[in-house]
């Protein structure tokens, strides 16, 4: 098959339409990208086979794909997991995808020690996130687990106080009809789900961040005492309503004697 003439493609500058010899005209044959009428120095008066062409058709299939990926990392980092799993979704074959993998490793376009350092630092000041929480995000994207040790190993333990205290100091208004016990604990659990470090949480919560509130605190066992009674008294009396609330004001954390105290002042009222 000879190539009667090339023409640029109107869409896309950088793709070629190679037109081939039919009889006395000539007709589209296929199209390539740059790269490739490059690679295989295409020209007019170019006489090709058809394993030549089928050759030529492959790679130019697998240059579609290499930029597709470009694209793809031009947006932000990506993980070697991220890449491959967006060229298994292209639908590139297996053989396909080491190649280019291959080709962008060598290109220095993928680096999961890269890509994790860049994330944790990103996370650290755009986010309220703590380590263990970071790390597994790493991991979901396919971060090896020491490339993501290592990366948050920067999330030092002064600089987890830091955030875990300023995250408590904006959640720390004394919730209306709940023991300070009792927001400790949510606290506790808020913190660890950020991903903050069982020592951290243990310290912010020891410390002077937040103050119990006594009169808020009063507050609430005195509205809780009210609900409780008002739940159990058409059941219980005496004695034994006295004991269910106490029982039920203690599991919500309240202190054993200001429970006594509160109860029998409305018990007397």
């Amino acid at each position: 098959m000879k190539i009667t003439r090339i023409t640029t493609q109107k869409k896309s500058k950088s793709r070629y339409n190679i037109f081939i010899a039919d009889g006395d005209t000539d007709k589209y044959g296929f199209s390539v990208d740059e790269d490739i009428l490059i690679k295989f120095g295409l020209s007019k008066n170019d006489e090709l086979d058809d394993a030549t062409i089928e050759q030529i058709l492959e790679k130019d299939s697998l240059h579609k794909i290499y930029t597709q990926a470009i694209n793809f990392l031009s947006y932000r980092m990506r993980t070697k997991k991220e890449i491959r799993d967006f060229l298994i979704k292209k639908e590139a074959e297996p053989e396909e995808v080491e190649e280019i993998m291959d080709r962008l490793n060598d290109e220095k376009l993928i680096n999961d020690k890269q890509f994790a350092e860049m994330f944790v630092r990103t996370r650290i000041n755009t986010s309220s996130k703590g380590p263990n929480v970071i790390k597994r995000e790493l991991m979901e994207k396919g971060v090896a687990a020491n490339i993501a040790t290592e990366a948050v190993s920067v999330f030092t333990y002064d600089l987890q106080y830091e955030k875990a205290q300023h995250l408590l100091e904006k959640k720390s208004q004394h919730k209306k009809n709940v023991s300070f016990r009792k927001q400790q604990e949510q606290w506790r659990t808020q913190l660890m789900q950020k991903g903050f470090s069982q020592d951290v949480i243990n310290e912010v919560l020891s410390g002077d961040t937040v103050d119990k509130d006594e009169e808020a605190e009063q507050e609430a066992l005195r509205s809780q005492a009210e609900k409780l009674i008002r739940k159990f008294e058409k059941k219980y009396s005496d004695y034994e309503l006295r004991n269910k609330v106490k029982e039920g004001l203690y599991r919500k954390g309240f202190n054993l004697d200001s429970i006594k105290n509160v109860l029998e002042e409305i018990l007397e009222e």
